[in-house]
């Protein structure tokens, strides 16, 4: 009997598939070399994986409402949506953020705004993830500057920044400065990391949004990977030793449906990062080879046909990303296809996590599918064709070169089209859209934005610069300036003394581009 489907998957595996007679090279136990079991070896059997749920809406007021709301739910953890003037590094009042004010994320104009943002919440006793990349170093400061305001000591605060300038590049679009000026904040917050902020992961490499634009698993993995040899061969350049910085280095992936292959996917990804940092990289701390990572499901998935549908769909990628071995995890809403997900959609979305936490039975075991042939089998074959992959964007000289003659675009929206053909086909089914299809009409109460959002931040933002030392922002700008103009010159020292002058996210940014100049995709 043949063990292949008409599309030459297997339907099922066996001994001849995959032999585990080299255990210690290819798996080793939870906790040990080349991490493919997981990164430590209780995994969720001595604290569960933190639980985030990534939220950012308006302004910093209703965004601090919804956070102070999650933590009494049982949220372990804060992650931060910002709008797209943040994102690109405009102020809410500049004629480039008309009509997005507070749209996708919180507006963070200023050091007053995140002061707000988290009012009533202690960043000693919080654990933050900020998905900001191109002013990550800005934001960071905001951050820290807060943290010293409530009398924290800085070296103490924990979270991560997601500060992947490379796959907006490839994927997303967010970019303010060209690559090589990105690059040098992104090594000049690894520096100020390692100096200040010890226990703040300070980048998350993000495969999640090259998922998220149509790449396949393989490729998610590979350009993920790529990006972050990327970031370690431009920190050693710096001067910087790999062990110093590669223990803070963490990612970020996304979750579909296919639970198999997902899982198996992330097992392979902490294979080839601990080779690479090994081998490659010559790193000698173990903490060094670990690929830590955050997972969240992914919004692509999520339709707007019957979209209750979505839980199932949430559900499923939630076990995946908890059986791969995630350390935190976000869970989309059921009603995100449709607007903001609303509270009672967001505590579902969390209760989603806490059931496979505390009922399932799954964290009692690390790595629990680990030795199934299937698993073991599709995760020796991701690691090949994303191998393939580094090495191919090594040939043609790195990510750098790969984005400019368009590389990572052309593949990744081949497989986007691939992919749309497949559900047009009928060959993918998608439950509710091209099979088992419904005229009923779903009826949902959607959360409505609040349409004077931007202009009571624009007020605010204008009364916050009649009443700061001006003489102080003029010259910590100007300090700044000095700076960013010396090729060797420090930056997060001067960002953080604008931040705390009250200095303006869109005036930082904007002495940034005034030295670095702007990036336009060709």
């Amino acid at each position: 009997m043949s063990t292949e489907t008409k599309n030459s998957e297997k339907i099922f595996y066996n001994e001849h598939d995959y032999n585990n007679s080299h255990y210690n090279e290819k798996l080793g136990d939870p906790g040990n070399y080349p991490f493919t079991r997981g990164v430590y070896p209780t995994m969720y059997t001595g604290r569960l994986w933190t639980m985030r749920q990534y939220s950012g809406f308006g302004d910093a007021d209703e965004t601090n409402e919804r956070f102070r709301y999650l933590i009494e739910q049982g949220q372990t953890g804060l992650s931060v949506a910002f709008d797209l003037p943040t994102q690109l590094g405009y102020d809410s009042d500049d004629p480039m953020s008309l009509g997005e004010v507070g749209k996708v994320g919180v507006v963070i104009d200023s050091l007053y705004d995140m002061e707000r943002l988290f009012s009533g919440i202690k960043l000693a006793d919080v654990s933050t993830s900020m998905t900001i990349n191109a002013p990550a170093l800005v934001l960071l400061a905001m951050y820290a500057a807060l943290g010293e305001k409530q009398g924290a000591d800085i070296s103490s605060l924990r979270g991560t920044i997601q500060n992947d300038i490379l796959k907006e590049y490839m994927a997303r679009g967010t970019y303010i400065f060209p690559p090589e000026h990105s690059l040098r904040l992104i090594t000049d917050s690894f520096r100020a990391g390692k100096q200040y902020m010890p226990h703040w992961n300070i980048i998350s490499i993000s495969g999640y949004h090259i998922r998220e634009a149509g790449s396949t698993a393989v490729q998610e993995v590979a350009f993920t990977l790529a990006n972050g040899i990327a970031y370690v061969e431009r920190a050693l350049e710096a001067g910087l030793e790999v062990d110093d910085f590669a223990g803070n280095l963490s990612f970020f992936f996304g979750v579909h449906n296919d639970l198999i292959e997902e899982v198996a996917k992330f097992r392979a990804a902490r294979r080839i990062w601990a080779k690479i940092m090994k081998e490659r990289f010559g790193a000698q701390n173990a903490k060094s080879m670990m690929l830590r990572f955050h997972s969240q499901t992914c919004g692509s998935t999520l339709t707007s046909a019957q979209p209750m549908n979505n839980l199932i769909r949430v559900t499923i990628q939630a076990l995946a990303a908890v059986l791969g071995g995630t350390q935190s995890l976000h869970t989309n809403s059921w009603d995100e296809a449709l607007a903001l997900p609303s509270i009672e959609s967001v505590r579902l979305a969390l209760r989603t996590q806490q059931i496979i936490g505390h009922e399932s039975g799954v964290p009692k075991i690390a790595d629990p599918l680990g030795g199934s042939y299937a698993v073991e089998t599709i995760t020796g074959r991701i690691e090949e064709e994303a191998s393939k992959y580094i090495e191919n964007i090594d040939r043609m000289g790195g990510v750098l070169a790969g984005l400019k003659n368009g590389y990572f675009k052309r593949e990744i929206e081949n497989s986007a089209y691939d992919y749309q053909k497949e559900i047009e086909s009928e060959k993918r089914v998608v439950v509710g859209v091209n099979k088992f299809t419904s005229d009923e009409k779903a009826h949902v109460d959607l959360e409505k934005p609040d349409p004077m959002v931007e202009k009571r931040q624009v007020e605010r933002l204008r009364e916050h610069r009649k009443n700061r030392d001006e003489g102080r922002v003029k010259s910590t700008l100007a300090a700044l300036e000095d700076a960013a103009g010396n090729p060797e010159g420090k930056l997060f020292e001067p960002v953080f003394e604008a931040v705390k002058s009250y200095a303006t996210l869109g005036e930082i940014c904007g002495v940034l581009r005034s030295v670095f100049g702007e990036w336009r995709d060709a």
